[in-house]
Order: structure tokens, then C-alpha cells, then sequence
């Protein structure tokens, strides 16, 4: 006869905020294991958070299995969150992120760390250096670097859709707004965005992640690789690990890489909290 395991269930709720309501859906240890820590999930920007939910989800389970308590938060504008993504700063998503870390760090008392994805990464890098209390460590996946790249290229795809006439002409849009991959962006957040960069240091220690095509050797990309130098120079204890990965934030068919989870999971502390 199989026995099929139970995990413990996924605890969904709305944290209040000071402008509406944050979608969270938290991940409790599973009571079996010790206890080896928390971890604060920061999604990804646009349609690679819906790109990723499956991936996020698998890897939140895998984390609660291991020890960890996982809060995934919708930030404003994002998902189940309120506001609409028009009215979305990077100053509410730093905030966002801080009433999430408060809310994790009073809920599952042990070592606190962030988990960023793509821009998420960039966002999370921002917030570890402001976090009470400190991260015990950042895990970034396919971190974006360079703000400002990463949102030219959103317009570059936005535009070749349009020139293969695979989206509908932009509509008359309000003053200070523009449109990226779908989505009407604010000027203040674009601005934000293009202003950030991942060149200072992070104040804890780094297990950096990063897909490569599945046909290629498994190696950082060049721009990954020299931020990472410098990180260590500057002090920074980093851990890198380039792996073979469909890019599931951005493949037509939502995509799972076991491997990048195996990866993550092996590449945390061992000790227990």
C-alpha cells in the first residue's frame, strides 16, 4: 500500500498595510525537522511573477520541508495585493518587504533570510542593507544586475511584439505613464527601477543561482561574474552556483527546474536554529 505524505497546509491571509491590503500565503516548518530558519520570497516584476508561481511554490514547499517558514507577499499592485500595478513605487514595495519581515521574524523566531527572483533579487539586495532584524543571508535567482537594462529590455520585447503585430497598438496613455509588456507603469517607478543597481556589497552572505540553456556548459554570465568579484573584494562572502535551466520567468509554458531546487535547498546552512 502507498503511503502518501502529508505536508502542512499553506496558510493563506491579507496583511494590512498602510495603503490597503498584502496578499501573503505562508509556508509553516514542517514539525518533524528542526527548525532551521525563515525565509521572505520577493517576486519577480510583471509577468514573470506569473511566470514563476509554479517554480516559487515548489520551491516554498521544499523550503517548509526542510525547516524553513516561507511567506510569500504579493507587493503592492502585484497579484492578490491591492492597488492596481499603475499606482505601484519602489518606496511601497521597501515597505512592503519590511511589514512582511516584521511579520515573519515575529511569527517563525530563527534566521531570517531573503529570497529574491530576477528583479525581485535587485529589490531584495536594496532591503537586506535596511532590514531589522539583519538577514542571515540572501538567496538570489537570476538576479538582475542592472536595473536599467532589465527595463529596456521589457520595452524591447513590448516593441518587437508590436512590429510581429502580436499586440494590440498602445492606447492613448495618461501623462506620466508608459506601457511595458502590458502593463502601465508609472514614471516614478520607472525611474526607480532604472536607478538601481546591484554594485554595493550585500551586508550578509550570498547564494547566488543562475540558469544557463540547458545545451550550454553550466557557467556565470559575465556581467554576474564580475559583480561577484567585486563583492568579494569589497568583503562579501558569496557562494556562486550556474546550473543548466529552462528560463522559467519567461518560457510560453510555465517550466519547472528540479534542479535549481535541489541546488537552493543544498546551498543553505546547515545548522540548525
Amino acid at each position: 500500500m502507498n503511503i502518501r505524505l502529508q505536508r502542512p497546509h499553506a496558510e493563506p491571509f491579507f496583511l494590512p498595510a498602510d495603503v490597503g491590503e498584502r496578499f501573503c500565503l505562508y509556508h509553516p516548518p514542517h514539525p518533524d525537522v528542526p527548525l532551521r530558519g525563515s525565509v521572505l520570497y520577493v517576486h519577480p516584476f510583471a509577468e514573470e511573477l506569473n511566470k514563476s508561481r509554479r517554480m516559487a511554490a515548489l520551491q516554498a514547499r521544499a523550503y517548509a520541508r526542510a525547516g524553513y517558514g516561507v511567506l510569500q507577499l504579493d507587493l503592492y499592485g502585484c497579484g492578490d495585493s491591492s492597488g492596481d500595478f499603475s499606482d505601484a513605487r519602489w518606496h511601497l514595495w521597501l515597505a512592503d518587504l519590511a511589514l512582511g519581515w516584521r511579520w515573519l521574524t515575529q511569527h517563525c523566531p530563527a534566521p531570517a533570510y531573503l529570497w529574491g527572483l530576477r528583479l525581485g533579487a535587485l529589490l531584495a539586495l536594496q532591503f537586506a542593507a535596511q532590514a531589522r532584524p539583519a538577514p542571515a543571508g540572501l538567496v538570489m535567482w537570476q538576479a538582475v544586475v542592472s536595473g536599467r537594462a532589465h527595463l529596456h529590455q521589457f520595452m524591447r520585447l513590448n516593441s518587437a511584439a508590436r512590429m510581429l503585430g502580436t499586440s494590440q497598438p498602445a492606447p492613448s496613455l495618461p501623462a506620466k505613464m508608459s506601457e511595458v509588456a502590458g502593463y502601465m507603469l508609472a514614471a516614478e517607478l520607472a525611474d526607480a527601477i532604472q536607478q538601481a543597481e546591484a554594485s554595493s556589497a550585500p551586508p550578509c552572505a550570498v547564494q547566488w543561482l543562475e540558469l544557463s540553456a540547458p545545451e550550454q556548459d553550466a557557467a556565470l554570465q559575465p556581467a554576474s561574474a564580475l559583480l561577484l568579484e567585486r563583492w568579494e573584494r569589497a568583503g562579501a562572502e558569496v557562494d556562486a552556483y550556474p546550473l543548466p535551466g529552462l528560463p522559467f520567468w519567461s518560457t510560453p509554458e510555465i517550466a519547472e527546474v528540479p534542479g535549481l531546487i535541489q541546488a537552493t535547498l543544498a546551498a543553505m546552512p546547515v545548522q540548525a536554529a
